[in-house]
């Protein structure tokens, strides 16, 4: 049950504090010193923790006489724990202690002290001690363990053969100690001179088969008690080899030691004899009659060989059982393997020449190298012999490149080594791949030579404002091996274009217009963002130059439109480049002529002269160079007949 109380109506519940106080014990409520406050009607709630049922009490009203005033008095206990208190082993112990009076304090704890998981060495006397200005009080009580009884040993069902004794050890603990009996088919044991109990163990000596049954051991304080049981079989049986068959035949080499078991199931046990053939076995320097009924044998020889019987008897009965011996010579391998050192995709053959064969492998791998084992093992010895194959091969690739730091032409790597497949790396090279590139490229490094035992390398030439990835490749005396995993992407840094654009050319176009034609740069030789060409130009002897701006990186032309441009002029022409890092150079100055026009003039001095009947010839002066307006391809002849 658990107690609570309602001020005045539900659900206004009292809450305790240091005034207030509700005993779990009792269910009484106490307050210390009354208040003004404290005045109304009160109601008992007991509720069973069990089903949450719950029943209140009738309402008890609380009023303030008016006839004095509460004075000033030392604490009065008025809710204590008892004396003596037995307390359960792994219990919640709870001790209550409340006092009236004016500003009540309690030392420490507040009205309960709670000991959960209740242990021994939590006994012992514990003080409540309530004070004011007045003076104090102390409640005294002691708290004494106890535990009802635990087992610590139980009791199993065990067989056991007549005339063998049996020894039951029944063991609990306990607070206070606990004492034992022992019941026998539901009974009280009855104890006789062969039948004894000493601290809870059970003996029984020279068993028959009338001792078999149901036993019961009880350990018991006055706090409970507790049962152990297990069923005692008292067999009795002549000697049997049917479970426990002798082998039929047993090999051993020359020289060894052997023992010959005889095991047969019996109760009592058997006495065993031995039999050679028909002779009976006597014991010598060589041949050992055993305890348990076996047979041993030293420094076996030829002689050894035949059929060993075992004769068991009891007095029950009697049975035997054989086995026949061979003696052989020791196995030998006669050839065994020897360590090898190889290279990946050789043939090897092991030798093992005994009974068994040869062992070859072909296009031998890396997979391949260990201790080889030979072994011959026949029904009555084993032997081996061992060979330790290395397999060498090309180094596995490096492992973990990067790149640890990036300039316009060059880069720094390391990377760590990878295995080495048995042959030490004599030296490593760089790849390097781009966009632009067809697949892996070999770089140029400082140092040139790599050796095996260095993981760092400065890769040079490289183009300014390119995308590269980088590998690395170990070889030894084997070869190269599979290269690296290729680095983290990384983009050189800016610097100014190096490269002019080539094939620079011209001509055609139409009237003043003077048409310059390049190559344009590759996008991996324009260093950097930005990127553009600067074109110069100037009439044939004239010192000065006319530049303007193409910012197309892939525009192959630019047509410089003029009036004054007279036709089929000469003109110096360059193309320059330049980025965001600045110019760069130009290309070699070239001559360009401006566009073609028709010619101006007519040819002079035309002159025809009568050759034949039906051939004139005709002839006139040329065009000079200079009116022609370009390259002259050709004068065309006019006639007509006149009447």
């Amino acid at each position: 049950l658990s107690y609570a109380w309602i001020f005045n109506e539900y659900p206004s519940f009292v809450e305790e504090d240091s005034r207030r106080f509700v005993s779990q014990e009792t269910g009484h409520l106490y307050i210390a010193k009354v208040e003004p406050s404290d005045v109304g009607n009160y109601t008992c709630v007991v509720t069973s923790t069990v089903t949450n049922a719950r029943v209140l009490g009738s309402p008890t009203p609380l009023v303030l006489r008016s006839d004095g005033v509460m004075g000033e008095y030392e604490p009065k206990i008025e809710v204590q724990f008892p004396e003596t208190l037995p307390a359960a082993k792994g219990s919640t112990v709870k001790l209550e202690c409340f006092a009236l009076g004016n500003k009540i304090k309690l030392r420490k704890f507040s009205g309960v002290l709670e000991i959960p998981n209740f242990q021994q060495e939590d006994a012992g006397s514990y003080e409540c001690i309530a004070e004011n200005s007045r003076g104090k009080n102390v409640a005294k009580g002691r708290l004494t363990y106890y535990a009802k009884p635990h087992w610590i040993h139980l009791i199993k069902d065990v067989e056991i053969a007549v005339e063998d004794s049996l020894y039951w050890e029944c063991r609990a603990s306990g607070k206070p100690k606990p004492s034992y009996r022992w019941l026998k088919n539901g009974e009280a044991l009855v104890l006789e001179e062969r039948i004894q109990i000493e601290n809870g163990a059970l003996t029984i000596s020279n068993l028959n088969v009338t001792d078999s049954g149901m036993f019961q051991c009880i350990a018991e304080n006055k706090h409970g008690l507790v049962y152990s049981s297990a069923e005692l079989k008292v067999v009795a049986s002549a000697p049997d080899f049917s479970k426990t068959p002798m082998k039929k035949l047993i090999q051993v080499q020359v020289g060894s030691t052997i023992s010959l078991d005889c095991k047969p199931s019996a109760s009592p046990r058997a006495l065993s004899s031995w039999k050679k053939g028909d002779g009976i076995m006597q014991e010598n320097e060589r041949i050992s009659l055993l305890k348990d009924g076996g047979l041993r044998i030293a420094n076996v020889t030829k002689a050894d060989v035949g059929t060993y019987t075992c004769i068991a008897e009891n007095q029950f009965g009697k049975a035997n059982g054989s086995t026949h011996l061979v003696v052989t010579e020791p196995t030998r391998i006669t050839l065994g393997p020897s360590n090898m050192d190889v290279s990946v995709g050789e043939s090897v053959i092991l030798p093992c020449q005994s009974s068994s064969g040869d062992l070859m492998i072909r296009n031998i791998q890396l997979k391949h190298s260990g201790k080889y084992v030979c072994m011959v093992q026949t029904g009555v010895d084993s032997v081996s012999s061992a060979a330790d194959l290395i397999v060498r091969g090309s180094p596995g690739p490096p492992e973990h490149v990067k790149v640890d730091e990036i300039k316009d032409t060059t880069a720094q790597l390391s990377w760590k080594e990878g295995t080495d497949s048995h042959s030490p790396v004599i030296s490593y090279s760089v790849q390097a791949r781009t966009p632009f590139s067809v697949g892996w490229q070999t770089a140029t490094t400082v140092p040139e030579v790599i050796d095996g035992k260095t993981h760092t390398a400065t890769v040079v030439e490289l183009n300014p404002w390119v995308e590269y990835e980088f590998r690395v490749v170990a070889s030894n005396k084997i070869g190269g091996g599979e290269p690296s995993l290729p680095s983290e992407k990384v983009r050189t840094e800016e610097a100014v274009p190096e490269v002019p654009p080539s094939e620079v050319s011209g001509g055609g176009g139409s009237r003043s217009e003077l048409v310059i034609t390049w190559d344009p740069v590759p996008e991996e030789l324009q260093n950097g963002e930005g990127f553009g060409y600067v074109l110069a130009l100037r009439p044939l002897g004239v010192t000065s130059w006319i530049q303007t701006v193409v910012t197309s990186p892939d525009t192959p032309r630019y047509v410089f439109r003029n009036e004054s441009i007279m036709p089929f002029s000469p003109y110096e022409v360059k193309v320059g480049v330049y980025n965001n890092k600045g110019e760069g150079p130009f290309s070699p100055v070239t001559t360009v002529f401006s566009a073609e026009e028709e010619p101006t003039v007519a040819p002079s001095q035309v002159f025809a002269n009568s050759l034949s009947s039906s051939e004139i010839e005709v002839s006139w002066n040329s065009i000079p160079w200079k009116l022609s307006n370009g390259h002259l391809l050709g004068y065309e002849v006019i006639f007509f007949l006149i009447n």
